[in-house]
Parts: C-alpha cells; sequence; structure tokens
C-alpha cells in the first residue's frame, strides 16, 4: 500500500514514480512481448477478469508494490479503461503535443488512473515522457494543450528499466521524439474505479506534517494569483478521499466556504429609538 505522504504527492503532483520495481527477468521479456502486441480487453472489464490472454501483464499488476499502489489509487476491482503499446521509434523526428487523456472532467471527488511501464533505461536521448506536474486539477479538454511547448518546471521521464510511473488521467503531457538510435517502449494502462476512492491506502502517517507540506507546494509555471486555485483544488480532493473536510492547513478552503449559520437578533442602531426591534 501507498503511505499518506505518497497520496498527497500524487494529488499535489498528478504522478508518483516507482523506480526499477519490475524485475530485470520481466523486463528482458517485455520487449518481445510488446512487439507482439497484448490482446484488447473490453471498455469495463474487471481488472481481475482482463488480460486472461496476457500472462506477462498479468504478472505486472500483480507485483506487490504495483498492486499495492493500483489499490491504494482506485481501490479494489477497478476495472480497464484502455490499454495501448507506444513505440517510439529509433530518431523518430516528431513529438506528441501536449495532452490530456480526458475530455473536461469536471468530478471533484474520484480520478481514473493511467499505468506507464518503462521496460528499458530511458535516457535523455531517447525522449521520454513529458508532463507538466500540478496541472491535472486545471480543467482542459483533451489537447487543448498542444499548442503550449514547453512550460517552466516541465519534467521529461529518464528512468531505470523497470520503472512504473502512475498519472492521474488529467495531467498535461505528452511522448517526446526519440533522437537515440534505440526503440523506446512503454506499456500503459488506463483504470476506472468502481468504489469511493476514501482511505484505500495506508492511513498510518495520515497526519504526518509532511502530508500537508506535499500538498502546499508550489510549481514554477503556476500564475501568482490563479496559481492558488491549485492549491484550493488539491485541498478539496484531499478532503474528499480523506472523508476529512476539516483539513484545511492555510485555510485556503474555509475561507471561501464560510457560511455561518446561527442567527442573531436583530436590534435598532439608533440610539435614541423609543421602541427596541427585536
Amino acid at each position: 500500500m501507498l503511505s499518506s505522504v505518497q497520496m498527497a504527492h500524487f494529488v499535489a503532483t498528478g504522478s508518483l514514480r516507482m523506480d526499477a520495481v519490475v524485475p530485470d527477468e520481466m523486463n528482458r521479456q517485455a520487449i518481445e512481448v510488446l512487439d507482439n502486441g497484448i490482446p484488447g480487453v473490453p471498455y469495463g472489464t474487471p481488472l481481475s477478469e482482463a488480460f486472461v490472454d496476457s500472462e506477462f501483464v498479468q504478472r505486472l499488476v500483480q507485483l506487490p508494490e504495483v498492486a499495492g499502489a493500483i489499490h491504494s489509487l482506485v481501490g479494489p476491482e477497478p476495472t480497464v479503461d484502455h490499454h495501448a503499446v507506444h513505440i517510439r521509434k529509433a530518431h523518430e523526428g516528431e513529438a506528441q503535443n501536449l495532452h490530456g487523456d480526458a475530455i473536461i472532467d469536471v468530478r471533484p471527488d474520484a480520478f481514473d488512473v493511467q499505468l506507464m511501464y518503462y521496460p528499458q533505461d530511458v535516457t535523455l536521448e531517447m525522449g521520454g515522457t513529458l508532463s507538466v506536474p500540478g496541472s491535472h486539477l486545471r480543467r482542459t479538454n483533451e489537447s487543448d494543450t498542444g499548442r503550449y511547448q514547453n512550460l517552466l518546471g516541465q519534467t521529461r521521464l529518464v528512468c531505470p528499466a523497470g520503472t512504473v510511473q502512475f498519472l492521474h488521467h488529467g495531467i498535461w503531457h505528452g511522448g517526446r521524439k526519440n533522437d537515440s538510435a534505440i526503440d523506446r517502449y512503454m506499456f500503459k494502462i488506463r483504470f476506472n474505479p468502481t468504489v469511493r476512492q476514501v482511505r484505500l491506502w495506508n492511513l498510518e502517517d495520515l497526519y504526518d506534517e509532511d502530508v500537508a507540506r506535499e500538498l502546499s507546494q508550489s510549481f514554477p509555471w503556476y500564475e501568482n494569483a490563479t496559481g492558488r486555485l491549485e492549491i484550493y483544488n488539491r485541498v478539496k480532493l484531499w478532503q474528499a478521499i480523506t472523508g476529512d473536510d476539516t483539513f484545511d492547513p492555510d485555510y485556503w478552503v474555509t475561507r471561501v466556504s464560510n457560511r455561518p449559520q446561527r442567527v442573531v437578533s436583530q436590534r435598532s442602531v439608533n440610539p435614541h429609538a423609543k421602541k427596541v426591534i427585536a
């Protein structure tokens, strides 16, 4: 299971990276498996029933670290939205536009998760997946962000073989061009939750001070004012997934949701009035 600090990192950044969690033996096997393709899975198939024709993928999602992260993020028995094998050919001269993987998604308390598996060492020359930390809660529509070329603070995934990355479905990302002499492989699965995503992880550190520290971080591409809305949005998401609507370290939510219900009697403010109005 993930810790609360790891979950807070995901809520703040929109991603969680787990380096080299897939064994070398599987990584060596993966290229041939991905070259041959992964059999299709109908939309909405429960994970336990999906990939019955791919022993490799079953092993991948059942690895303890991977299975624990899936459960922590989307709960037991999520369904498979879709999966895909992405191969960037050597010296491929085109990059993918920056995009999110959904139409405008207004869910305030639920999210889908994408697993991305990299069976090789990924170098900067090989391109890697670009993503923009903290972009996942800003409502955009698929490729509306495609006109942006570079954003301050964006990251390019450079990682060892066997790395698995989990992305919030709304994060802005795109595959970079491969300038190396080696084909680059990546396999992804998008999961849809089937339960409320409330307290699904290891809660031992729920009130650790690092949780608030993760949730309060900012990113260099944020605007000075509008960027504060990103912190507000992630606090609201944290309240939803913890079931604790009192969590608000810097009072971002409290200030704009304060609606006192206590009613007091009104009295005349005229000190010369003969009659007190109650």
